[in-house]
């Protein structure tokens, strides 16, 4: 007798959802990678808006999200979105109330002027920073500080847009008394430079969609040999989710010609403010070394 395949039990909670997801994604078509992506990174626009314009919102029929969420286990997407409002309900109060506010100025704006264009930027800005405080979590900012301190040499790579953060964490760690090996692009020895990492290195990686093909090269082949991984990405799917030991996620808006480094930016700072407090044994007020003069 033929055996009757078995439906899989929807999760009932938004955590078990997203584990769900992170282990199916390596088996998903493309679209469903796709949906993932913006379900992972956009939870509350999830929780508020409709199916309808979450699928324009992505360029993907309506009707592939209700086969997506069924593929789950459930009947359909509105069960599925329960559980993002669920979470919603029960985030932190304001936050969405704030973001909502935002939103609504930029869309109702009139000003078209140059200064109009820096003050949407900014505005943006506020809701990544907001977001970013939002999402993460303060146990990840003790390990990666400690991580940091332990590692006799941190290496660090981020390329194109990713750059300027990785040129931030070299010059900051550097100036703690850090050794650090930036696997920067000059030469195209950035991969075999990083084969010189061992046991007692650290790979702090910065990624951001698209991802630098280089990069994931690296933190895959670094995470092989069992050298401990950092990494900042966009997004809990993104390809150094894997690899990494300590994932900071920061989701990215949509912008209309750039994306802002605000949010990732920030997030390195207080990493490696946490790193000088260990370092100078001074956690109420530790201090940076600057360097001053021509």
């Amino acid at each position: 007798m033929a055996e009757i395949p078995q439906v899989p039990a929807a999760p009932k909670d938004y955590e078990t959802l997203i584990r769900l997801i992170h282990d199916r994604h390596g088996q998903m078509s493309k679209t469903y990678q796709k949906i993932s992506v913006y379900l992972t990174q956009n939870p509350n626009d999830v929780a508020v808006q409709s199916v309808n314009a979450i699928a324009e919102h992505c360029g993907i029929h309506a009707s592939s999200f209700v086969r997506f969420a069924q593929s789950l286990g459930y009947t359909g997407f509105k069960d599925l979105q329960k559980l993002f409002q669920k979470r919603l309900a029960t985030a932190a109060p304001g936050f969405e109330a704030r973001k909502q506010a935002l939103e609504a100025e930029l869309e109702n704006r009139e000003d078209l002027s140059e200064y109009g264009f820096l003050r949407e930027l900014v505005v943006r800005d506020i809701a990544s920073l907001e977001g970013l405080l939002e999402q993460t979590p303060p146990e990840d900012l003790t390990r990666a500080a400690d991580m940091i301190v332990a590692a006799r040499d941190v290496y660090i790579v981020g390329q194109l847009r990713s750059a300027p953060v990785a040129e931030l964490l070299r010059y900051v760690l550097t100036m703690l008394g850090k050794r650090v090996v930036l696997l920067d692009t000059g030469g195209g020895l950035a991969t075999h430079m990083a084969h010189t990492m061992d046991g007692d290195s650290l790979l702090f990686a910065v990624s951001f969609r698209f991802y630098a093909n280089e990069v994931v090269n690296i933190v895959e082949e670094t995470q092989a040999r069992g050298v401990p991984i950092i990494a900042i990405s966009d997004s809990t799917l993104s390809p150094l989710a894997k690899s990494a030991d300590v994932l900071f996620a920061v989701p990215e808006h949509d912008y209309t010609f750039s994306r802002s480094l605000a949010a990732p930016m920030c997030l390195a700072q207080a990493i490696t403010v946490a790193v000088a407090a260990r370092v100078q044994e001074n956690a109420e007020s530790p201090r940076i070394p600057t360097v001053t003069g021509a």
